[in-house]
């Protein structure tokens, strides 16, 4: 057995061999020159030699070894020729092995599709050899011989079944004829080629002419998009995502030449949840961007929420601040359009506001991107910050304050303002500026059934003015709610429309005066009581019929 076994070869240091040495030897003299060299040097004859960088690693030489071990005879098939091939360029089997696997390739292009697939695939491990031989060139050569004789066109090649291999580079002028290929009939070839690395996936798109910002091919970008779909989509890819950046650009810049012809807003969309992941080039990303920012009034709000991937927030808020700074640099731009803009980002906001992980300053970010004219109502931004601030339970009242100065207090509806004005969750600043902003839109005969406070910013003793009547607070005890409403008219034009004497109007402007003085010595003795105040709103609000004092809104 020690005489059988008294050579030892170590394998790119991945697998010892014991073999016998006049076996593996006899049919490579590459391999019987590397055995002396190394008697020489270690003056042992039962020694290991190592070589490295063997095409397949362990694989490959284990093929040469039952090659040498059964007399030179080995079952040479589609899926090992390419290997065989190879090994026996490594080993310069001239007048062994090689005139057998060339033998083989020389009927390539009388193989089938599922051949050359196969074959193609089993080059990925040792690719650079393959490609130094020469066999990656003419497999993807007889790969898109196939696809075009299979497939409507019959002009890409010559429909001629020559052994001849064409050009290694397609000319672009024949790409061209490529496009009538693309009914659903001529994009067979898709599924099949998805098995292929990224690497060879490149050199097949290369071979086309049609790789980087030379594509302006509709067929190449859709088979590209297919492909990284695939691949994100495997659980069994072993490849890094850098390595399909090239072919996410390609596909990129085929969108940005098709651009609207081929591609509607939810498409485009599609194409960046596809190619994001995959390490995209800044101008690739910019180029598609730009794309979808002169379309985004034809989004829906789904189209937006695209996953943060790991980041912080659940969704990419900064991708859709890019989307609409693009969107407002388009020029000539309807004021319909950005309507239907401003439309969209109310209802994102409403998305994204329950997001724990959304910053006040990303949320803002977003509700200000806008010019005022892009909305005609703040109702849903309103809504948004609502939704928000309810999410945000321990925001400042700095934090809530400058959250709500983004509403554009007079575009909001009379409903939504009275909704604020009794929301505990909003600073009372800014519900007094909100209700103040509304006081045009209240009905004056509302005022006639509701029982009356004053609240002034003045001492109790300052007389009545119109400036001073224009913070009147109205309140209605309605089922334990607050109703705050406000009305700069003149005091004598509201009571006048009711027939109200001027001694009855007298007397109700006197009883305010005094229910002020009320409330303002119940409020001094509640401030001990309360552990914040907040700075700078002074409020004073009536009570009930009833007498009770009611507390401060805060």
């Amino acid at each position: 057995m020690a005489e059988l076994c008294d050579l030892q070869v170590h394998i790119n240091g991945q697998q010892t061999f014991y073999l016998h040495e006049k076996t593996i030897s006899r049919f490579s003299g590459k391999l019987r020159k590397i055995i002396k060299k190394e008697k020489r040097r270690t003056q042992i004859r039962k020694t290991g030699i190592e070589i490295n960088d063997f095409p397949g690693g362990s694989d490959g030489f284990e093929l040469f070894s039952r090659f040498c071990y059964n007399s030179g005879e080995i079952n040479i098939s589609v899926s090992n020729v390419s290997l065989l091939h190879c090994c026996a360029v490594f080993l310069a089997m001239n007048d062994t092995l090689l005139p057998k696997t060339t033998e083989v390739f020389n009927r390539m292009f009388d193989w089938s599709w599922t051949d050359v697939i196969v074959c193609l695939k089993n080059c990925a491990t040792f690719i650079s050899y393959a490609d130094s031989s020469g066999i990656i060139e003419k497999l993807i050569s007889s790969l898109i011989i196939k696809i075009t004789q299979n497939s409507d066109s019959t002009t890409f090649f010559p429909s001629s079944s020559s052994s001849s291999s064409p050009d290694s580079t397609v000319k672009s002028s024949t790409l061209l004829r490529l496009s009538s290929c693309s009914s659903s009939k001529g994009l067979w070839w898709f599924d099949d080629m998805t098995i292929l690395p990224p690497t060879l996936i490149e050199r097949f798109v290369k071979a086309l002419g049609a790789y980087g910002n030379e594509n302006n091919s509709l067929v190449v970008t859709r088979f590209l998009l297919h492909y990284l779909k695939t691949s994100s989509q495997s659980k069994t890819q072993s490849f890094s995502r850098c390595e399909y950046g090239g072919l996410a650009d390609t596909a990129v810049h085929g969108v940005i030449l098709i651009g609207k012809a081929a591609f509607s807003c939810r498409g485009l969309f599609w194409v960046l949840r596809i190619v994001s992941s995959f390490g995209l080039s800044r101008e690739c990303r910019c180029g598609l961007e730009r794309l979808i920012g002169g379309v985004l009034d034809q989004a829906k709000v789904d189209d937006l929420l695209v996953s943060n991937n790991g980041s912080s927030g659940v969704y990419d808020v900064n991708l859709v601040l890019r989307l609409i700074r693009e969107s407002n640099k388009v020029e000539g731009v309807c004021l319909d359009r950005m309507k239907k803009v401003g439309g969209l980002i109310d209802k994102y906001l409403g998305e994204i506001a329950p997001d724990q992980n959304l910053k006040v300053s990303k949320f803002l970010g977003v509700a200000e991107s806008l010019p005022d004219c892009a909305r005609d109502c703040f109702d849903g931004v309103y809504k948004a910050i609502d939704i928000y601030l309810e999410s945000h339970p321990c925001l400042s009242l700095e934090e809530r304050s400058r959250l709500c100065r983004c509403l554009n207090y007079e575009k909001l509806s009379l409903e939504a303002c009275k909704d604020l004005a009794k929301n505990p969750r909003i600073p009372p600043r800014i519900a007094v500026q909100a209700l103040v902003s509304q006081h045009s839109n209240i009905p004056t005969a509302y005022t006639s059934d509701h029982d009356y406070s004053y609240i002034n910013d003045h001492d109790h003793d300052t007389p009545l003015t119109k400036s001073s009547r224009e913070l009147m607070v109205l309140y209605n005890n309605n089922g334990g709610h607050d109703h705050l409403h406000y009305d700069s008219t003149d005091h004598s034009s509201r009571y006048d429309h009711n027939d109200v004497e001027d001694g009855v109007v007298k007397l109700n402007l006197q009883r305010m005066q005094w229910r002020v003085v009320e409330l303002e010595k119940v409020c001094r003795e509640m401030k001990g009581q309360m552990s914040k105040m907040v700075k700078g709103d002074r409020l004073m609000v009536s009570g009930s019929s009833h007498g009770r004092p009611l507390p401060r809104l805060c």
